[in-house]
Protein backbone atom coordinates (compact mmCIF):
# COMPACT_ATOMS: atom_id res chain seq x y z
CA UNK A 1 0.00 0.00 0.00
CA UNK A 2 3.03 2.25 0.59
CA UNK A 3 3.48 2.29 -3.58
CA UNK A 4 0.17 3.85 -3.57
CA UNK A 5 0.96 6.67 -1.36
CA UNK A 6 4.28 7.27 -3.07
CA UNK A 7 2.35 7.35 -6.32
CA UNK A 8 0.24 9.81 -4.99
CA UNK A 9 2.51 11.75 -3.59
CA UNK A 10 4.80 11.72 -7.41
CA UNK A 11 1.41 12.88 -8.67
CA UNK A 12 0.75 15.98 -6.18
CA UNK A 13 4.85 16.78 -6.69
CA UNK A 14 4.41 16.88 -10.61
CA UNK A 15 1.09 18.94 -10.21
CA UNK A 16 2.73 21.49 -8.34
CA UNK A 17 5.54 21.81 -10.30
CA UNK A 18 3.55 22.39 -13.46
CA UNK A 19 0.99 24.84 -12.06
CA UNK A 20 4.89 26.61 -11.25
CA UNK A 21 6.29 27.24 -14.37
CA UNK A 22 4.43 29.73 -16.06
CA UNK A 23 5.47 31.92 -12.59
CA UNK A 24 9.30 30.67 -13.76
CA UNK A 25 9.18 33.10 -16.42
CA UNK A 26 11.76 31.14 -18.70
CA UNK A 27 13.19 29.94 -15.50
CA UNK A 28 14.23 33.65 -15.28
CA UNK A 29 12.71 33.95 -11.54
CA UNK A 30 14.59 32.01 -8.64
CA UNK A 31 11.66 31.14 -6.10
CA UNK A 32 9.26 29.41 -8.76
CA UNK A 33 12.16 28.27 -10.62
CA UNK A 34 13.54 26.65 -7.42
CA UNK A 35 10.02 24.94 -6.79
CA UNK A 36 9.59 23.97 -10.11
CA UNK A 37 12.79 22.05 -9.61
CA UNK A 38 12.10 20.45 -6.53
CA UNK A 39 8.78 19.49 -7.32
CA UNK A 40 9.98 17.65 -10.68
CA UNK A 41 12.47 15.87 -8.50
CA UNK A 42 10.01 14.59 -5.99
CA UNK A 43 7.97 13.65 -8.51
CA UNK A 44 10.31 11.43 -10.06
CA UNK A 45 11.73 10.02 -6.80
CA UNK A 46 8.20 8.88 -5.99
CA UNK A 47 7.71 7.63 -8.82
CA UNK A 48 10.75 5.48 -8.57
CA UNK A 49 9.99 3.96 -5.33
CA UNK A 50 6.13 3.38 -6.24
CA UNK A 51 7.27 1.41 -9.20
CA UNK A 52 8.91 -1.37 -6.58
CA UNK A 53 5.59 -2.71 -6.26
CA UNK A 54 3.61 -1.19 -9.15
CA UNK A 55 4.42 -2.07 -12.65
CA UNK A 56 5.81 0.82 -14.32
CA UNK A 57 3.16 0.94 -17.20
CA UNK A 58 0.38 1.18 -14.49
CA UNK A 59 2.30 3.94 -11.89
CA UNK A 60 3.07 6.39 -15.10
CA UNK A 61 -0.45 5.52 -16.20
CA UNK A 62 -1.66 6.65 -13.30
CA UNK A 63 0.63 9.69 -12.74
CA UNK A 64 0.20 10.92 -16.15
CA UNK A 65 -3.58 10.42 -16.38
CA UNK A 66 -4.38 11.89 -12.90
CA UNK A 67 -1.45 14.86 -13.54
CA UNK A 68 -3.70 15.56 -17.15
CA UNK A 69 -6.96 15.93 -15.16
CA UNK A 70 -5.42 17.46 -12.42
CA UNK A 71 -3.67 20.32 -13.91
CA UNK A 72 -7.06 20.41 -16.40
CA UNK A 73 -9.08 21.11 -12.84
CA UNK A 74 -6.45 23.64 -11.59
CA UNK A 75 -6.97 25.20 -14.53
CA UNK A 76 -11.10 25.90 -14.83
CA UNK A 77 -10.73 26.72 -10.99
CA UNK A 78 -8.64 29.79 -12.65
CA UNK A 79 -11.03 30.48 -14.95
CA UNK A 80 -10.08 28.28 -18.47
CA UNK A 81 -13.29 26.40 -17.95
CA UNK A 82 -12.86 23.13 -20.27
CA UNK A 83 -15.08 22.63 -23.33
CA UNK A 84 -17.14 19.66 -23.88
CA UNK A 85 -14.18 17.70 -26.14
CA UNK A 86 -11.63 18.86 -23.19
CA UNK A 87 -14.10 16.81 -20.09
CA UNK A 88 -14.65 13.96 -22.79
CA UNK A 89 -11.38 13.26 -23.23
CA UNK A 90 -10.15 13.37 -19.88
CA UNK A 91 -13.52 10.99 -19.01
CA UNK A 92 -11.26 8.57 -21.53
CA UNK A 93 -8.05 8.86 -19.89
CA UNK A 94 -10.01 8.12 -16.06
CA UNK A 95 -11.62 5.19 -18.31
CA UNK A 96 -8.26 4.12 -19.92
CA UNK A 97 -6.01 4.12 -16.45
CA UNK A 98 -8.85 2.22 -14.93
CA UNK A 99 -9.23 -0.63 -17.47
CA UNK A 100 -5.14 -0.39 -17.59
CA UNK A 101 -5.28 -1.38 -13.81
CA UNK A 102 -8.10 -3.74 -14.13
CA UNK A 103 -6.20 -5.85 -16.73
CA UNK A 104 -2.79 -5.76 -15.86
CA UNK A 105 -0.58 -8.66 -14.54
CA UNK A 106 1.12 -7.73 -11.40
CA UNK A 107 4.08 -9.56 -11.79
CA UNK A 108 4.88 -7.18 -14.85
Amino acid sequence: MNSYLYLSIAIVSEVIATTLLPATHGFTRILPTLGCAIGYASAFYFLSLATTDIPTAVAYAIWCGAGIVLIALIGAIKGGIPNMDTIFGMILIVIGVALINMNTDPTC
